[in-house]
C-alpha cells in the first residue's frame, strides 16, 4: 500500500526548472515535494550547457522573463556553493559579412529598448575579446549579461537550498483529482503525495504530465548535440556563435540545424553546441550533427581543428509551437501549474520562472506580467497532438 504524505505543493520534475519552483516556493512559505522519476538533472537540465542567455533573445516576453532570470542568477550566485559555478563571462555574437552585422544592429536595438546591454565591436577589434577567432569577420555585439552555470550542480544545489522533500526514481503515474476535478496530488509507484497543488516541471515529458491530469500541452522534443574537448588553456573567453544561431533558436522546423556556440569552462574543455532537430524521442547517435559541430567550431576558432574532442553526448529540448514556456496555472485544473516547455533556455529561466510559479502558489503580485506564458492559450497550427509527441 503506498505511503501517504501531504505538503502544500507537489513538483514534478527534479530538473533545473523544478528546483527553482521548489527554492522559491519555499522561500515563500511552503512545504514542498519533488518528485522525478530518474535523479536530479536527470534529463534536459543534465544535458545542457549552463547557458544563461540574453543575447539571443528578442524583445518580447522571453527576453523579459531572460532578463528578470539574469538578475536572480546574480543574487543566488551569492546565496548557493561555489560547485554552482557561476560566470558572468559575457557573450559574444560574431558576423561573417555586412549584411549579417547589420541585422545583428537592429536586432540589438530592440534588445536595448528592453534593457539589454548590447555594445558594437569592430572587426578590428574582435580580437581583445577573443584572441583566437578566425581573421575576417565584419564585427559582432557583446552582450556582458550572458552568464553560464554548471546545469547539473545548480538544480542540486537549488534543491537542497530549498529544503524539499524528494522522491527520487519515481515516476508519477496519476494526478489525483477531487470530485470537484481540482487537483488533490500525485500517485507514484511507491507513495500517494496529497496537495492542493501540483506543478508540472517535466521538462520535455510535460505534455505527458498535463494528460495525466487530462488537459492537452503541445510540448515536443528537439534534439541536440554537444562536443566537449580535452582540457585547455583559456583559449576562448566568452561565449560566442554566429549570429546564424539566433535564427536557429527562433525556428520552428523538424530538419537538422547547427550553429556552433564556443565556449571555455573553469576546468579546461570547451563546450560545443548547439544542434535542434524534431526527431520524436530517438537517442541514436548522428554523425552529421557531431560532424557539422566541429566544423563550424573550427571555422569561428582554426585554434581548435586539431584538438581532441572527448566525448559527445545529447538531450532533448522540451519544445512548444510558439517558441514561449507555459508557466501559471491551468484555469481547466484547479490547483495544476505548469513550469515546462522552455526549449533550450530552461536553465537561464529558471529563476524567473520559480518566483512566477511561487506568485501563483501564493497569490502574490508576480514579478511580471504572466499572460504570455498562460498555459492554455493556442499555440498556433502546431498545437494538435501528433505521432511524435507520442513516440
Amino acid at each position: 500500500m503506498p505511503t501517504r504524505h501531504s505538503p502544500d505543493v507537489v513538483i514534478i520534475g527534479a530538473g533545473v526548472v523544478g528546483a527553482a519552483c521548489a527554492y522559491y516556493a519555499a522561500r515563500s512559505g511552503l512545504t514542498v515535494a519533488v518528485v522525478d522519476r530518474g535523479p536530479v538533472a536527470g534529463g534536459t537540465t543534465g544535458a545542457g550547457e549552463g547557458n544563461l542567455l540574453v543575447s539571443d533573445k528578442e524583445a518580447g516576453p522571453e527576453l523579459d522573463l531572460a532578463l528578470l532570470s539574469t538578475r536572480l542568477w546574480r543574487e543566488l550566485s551569492a546565496a548557493l556553493p561555489p560547485e554552482t559555478e557561476y560566470e558572468p563571462k559575457g557573450g559574444l555574437v560574431v558576423a561573417p559579412d555586412e549584411p549579417a552585422l547589420q541585422a545583428l544592429r537592429t536586432f540589438a536595438e530592440g534588445q536595448r529598448k528592453a534593457g539589454v546591454t548590447a555594445a558594437e565591436i569592430p572587426a578590428d577589434r574582435l580580437a581583445e575579446l577573443e584572441p583566437h577567432l578566425a581573421p575576417g569577420l565584419a564585427g559582432g555585439f557583446h552582450y556582458p549579461q550572458d552568464a553560464q552555470v554548471q546545469p547539473a550542480q545548480a538544480a542540486a544545489r537549488l534543491l537542497a537550498a530549498s529544503g524539499a522533500a524528494l522522491h527520487l526514481g519515481e515516476e508519477v503515474t496519476a494526478i489525483l483529482r477531487g470530485p470537484a476535478g481540482a487537483v488533490r496530488g500525485v500517485r507514484t509507484p511507491r507513495r500517494e503525495l496529497l496537495a492542493p497543488a501540483v506543478v508540472n516541471a517535466a521538462g520535455t515529458w510535460g505534455g505527458e504530465a498535463a494528460r495525466l491530469a487530462g488537459v492537452h500541452l503541445p510540448v515536443l522534443p528537439r534534439r541536440g548535440f554537444v562536443l566537449v574537448t580535452e582540457p585547455l588553456p583559456r583559449v576562448v573567453r566568452h561565449k560566442v556563435y554566429a549570429a546564424d544561431y539566433i535564427a536557429d533558436v527562433a525556428s520552428g522546423s523538424a530538419a537538422l540545424q547547427s550553429s556552433a556556440v564556443v565556449e571555455g569552462t573553469p576546468g579546461g574543455p570547451v563546450l560545443i553546441g548547439a544542434t535542434r532537430e524534431r526527431v520524436g524521442f530517438d537517442r541514436s547517435l548522428s554523425t552529421e550533427a557531431l560532424r557539422r559541430l566541429a566544423a563550424q567550431a573550427a571555422a569561428l576558432f582554426p585554434v581548435l581543428a586539431g584538438v581532441q574532442v572527448l566525448r559527445a553526448y545529447h538531450g532533448f529540448r522540451p519544445y512548444l509551437p510558439d517558441h514561449l514556456p507555459a508557466i501559471g496555472p491551468d484555469p481547466r485544473v484547479p490547483g495544476l501549474h505548469h513550469a515546462c516547455g522552455h526549449e533550450g533556455a530552461g536553465i537561464g529561466l529558471a529563476p524567473a520562472t520559480g518566483a512566477l510559479v511561487a506568485a501563483a502558489l501564493t497569490g502574490a503580485e508576480p514579478p511580471l506580467d504572466p499572460a504570455p506564458f498562460r498555459p492554455e492559450r493556442d499555440f498556433g497550427p502546431a498545437d494538435a497532438p501528433t505521432q511524435e509527441q507520442q513516440s
